[in-house]
């Protein structure tokens, strides 16, 4: 049996395919080699694109540096407890807007959408004084605070995560409970038994949007938490430039400190992608 020759079409397209992921995996792999390059070599004039002279003194420079570890506990807390308090203030705005009709419902749907169109940037100084005020009555809610911050990453993330839930909890019919009610289960009981596993795949997918966000979030927090010891690691990688007037930037080390800034990303994702996967595509066909 002869095997149907490949159309022009589909090998131009699966060449335009490799060259795509080309340019989205090299500067990864740039970042990569970099971090393992002496940093003298890495200035050369001719750049080598293979590992040469390989070393680890880049990642060692960065993990002993006091400011690295502060950074990490603090991106870590932050992240945290932005990731709990937005899916469940998310999960329950979701499921409100999703299961009953009340008075107001289109009103507060559409308000969702209008605050998700709002410019971060715009809101800067109401944050700032807001955290600021706070501050003098609570300071664990004012400014160089992890709840304080959090609280306005949770704002920030909470329209986007309840329209992505909306999906989730429409999806999961409501006879489902009616049906186990039937059986002899309390409302609780069915929600918690049925609906919820059910629900388990948009979590996730929504948890893995609010900690990219969260974790990677750079200008809030710069305005947010101006006191060096309470810097998260995407504002501590900014030392490295600071220190570039009289010695130059290290980018063997900003390299192999953003390297490290990325792991617990790619092993949170390790964790959660089978999940994800079937939630985004979940979300993709119900309504």
């Amino acid at each position: 049996m002869r095997r149907p020759r490949p159309r022009p079409g589909k090998i131009l397209l699966s060449v335009l395919g490799v060259a795509l992921a080309l340019v989205w995996v090299f500067p990864v792999y740039w970042m990569l080699l970099s971090a393992v390059t002496p940093d003298a070599l890495l200035r050369s004039v001719t750049p080598s694109f293979l590992p040469v002279n390989f070393t680890t003194s880049n990642f060692e420079s960065v993990i002993t540096d006091s400011g690295f570890t502060k950074a990490l506990g603090m991106s870590l807390m932050i992240t945290g407890v932005t990731l709990v308090c937005v899916l469940v203030f998310a999960f329950f705005g979701a499921l409100a807007i999703s299961r009953w009709k009340f008075r107001g419902r289109t009103s507060f749907v559409l308000a969702v959408l209008f605050i998700q169109m709002l410019p971060a940037e715009g809101l800067f100084i109401a944050q700032y004084k807001m955290l600021s005020s706070f501050g003098e009555t609570v300071p664990a809610l004012g400014l160089n605070s992890v709840l304080g911050i959090s609280i306005l990453y949770t704002a920030m993330l909470i329209p986007f995560t309840i329209w992505m839930l909306r999906g989730f909890v429409a999806g999961v019919p409501a006879e489902l409970e009616e049906a186990a009610m039937v059986d002899g289960l309390s409302r609780t009981q069915a929600f918690v038994r049925i609906t919820f596993p059910l629900l388990a795949p948009g979590l996730v997918a929504s948890g893995v949007y609010a900690f990219l966000q969260a974790w990677n979030e750079f200008t809030t927090a710069l305005v947010i938490l101006p006191a060096e010891s309470k810097q998260t690691l995407p504002v501590w990688l900014r030392s490295f430039l600071s220190a570039s007037a009289n010695e130059g930037i290290n980018w063997a080390e900003v390299m192999a400190a953003s390297t490290l800034i990325a792991v617990p990303v790619i092993v949170f994702f390790m964790i959660v992608q089978g999940r994800m996967t079937s939630g985004l595509v979940s979300g993709a066909v119900k309504g």
